[in-house]
């Protein structure tokens, strides 16, 4: 039997897309446990009302941490999960140290995986459960000088594709959201891994990469179509609520336009759309 209220887990709460998630959800009934990776960003989400916890996605020694305290809280149970914690790595592919990449997949697919599989045993044994994955546009189509970020996400829908599979008839959903441009501080965390990662002046695509810092420390919206976070809050809404949650939710035009694009046109078509889209240039 179901508790009245509801209980939640969001990862990556700081700001953005996270946050919001975490208020609207919170408005809406839930008990929300929003939590992020800084221990600053946990104390501020206190003080918002917010039962918080740190979670680095990084740690495994975290993620248990933050669980056992979830759990305790709740006598044991858990309703759903909302995987947002993640973050964009820019740079060609062949500028990418392998620890770079895996620093990527680290937070983007394994810290996400090692949360779903400690949470999975207890809706399994509740019956029930709700899991739903912020992925991205970039979960299915690639864009230039976003290769880690593109392999990340690309793997993340993989893996919730399979995941689906397993869970059947366990009583536990799992969902993806595809977002396309939000507002959030996406591009200011990208803007940073770009230059700490990165050895742009001894890169062959160093002059492409002057397009790219403009586009990161662009003012105002990322991109055209950019939505508020509350766009993803309504997706999440109807995964976390509706009786028959869908498998993929697109947010916003750009998501789903690339959606009918790559099923009705050849690669190299598509090819030309996404580099002239991406806003980085091209050799």
């Amino acid at each position: 039997m179901r508790k009245n209220r509801r209980t939640i887990l969001i990862t990556g709460c700081s700001s953005g897309i996270g946050l919001r998630c975490a208020e609207i959800m919170q408005q809406r009934g839930w008990r929300v446990f929003a939590t992020a990776r800084k221990r600053d960003d946990v104390e501020q989400l206190i003080t918002q009302g917010f039962e918080s916890t740190q979670l680095d996605l990084d740690s495994s020694k975290s993620i248990n941490s933050a669980l056992n305290f979830i759990l305790d809280k709740t006598g044991g149970s858990l309703d759903a999960l909302f995987n947002n914690g993640a973050y964009g790595q820019p740079g060609a592919v062949e500028d990418l140290s392998r620890e770079t990449l895996r620093k990527q997949f680290e937070t983007n697919l394994f810290g996400t995986c090692e949360l779903i599989n400690s949470v999975i045993p207890i809706m399994r044994r509740q019956g029930y459960g709700r899991i739903v994955q912020n992925s991205s546009v970039l979960g299915f189509v690639a864009m230039p000088y976003r290769g880690a970020y593109n392999a990340s996400k690309f793997a993340l829908e993989g893996l919730t594709d399979t995941l689906r599979l397993e869970l059947r008839g366990s009583g536990i959903n799992i969902s993806l959201i595809q977002p396309g441009p939000i507002e959030s501080r996406f591009r200011a965390n990208a803007y940073l891994a770009f230059k700490n990662n990165i050895d742009i002046p001894n890169s062959v695509h160093s002059d492409n990469y002057v397009a790219m810092e403009k586009r990161l420390n662009k003012p105002g919206p990322a991109a055209p179509f950019t939505l508020p976070a509350d766009a993803v809050a309504k997706k999440l809404i109807h995964a976390l609520e509706s009786r028959n949650p869908k498998q993929r939710y697109p947010v916003t035009f750009p998501t789903y336009l690339f959606t009918v694009l790559k099923r009705l046109l050849p690669d190299s078509w598509l090819d030309s759309i996404l580099l002239k889209v991406s806003g980085d240039g091209k050799n």
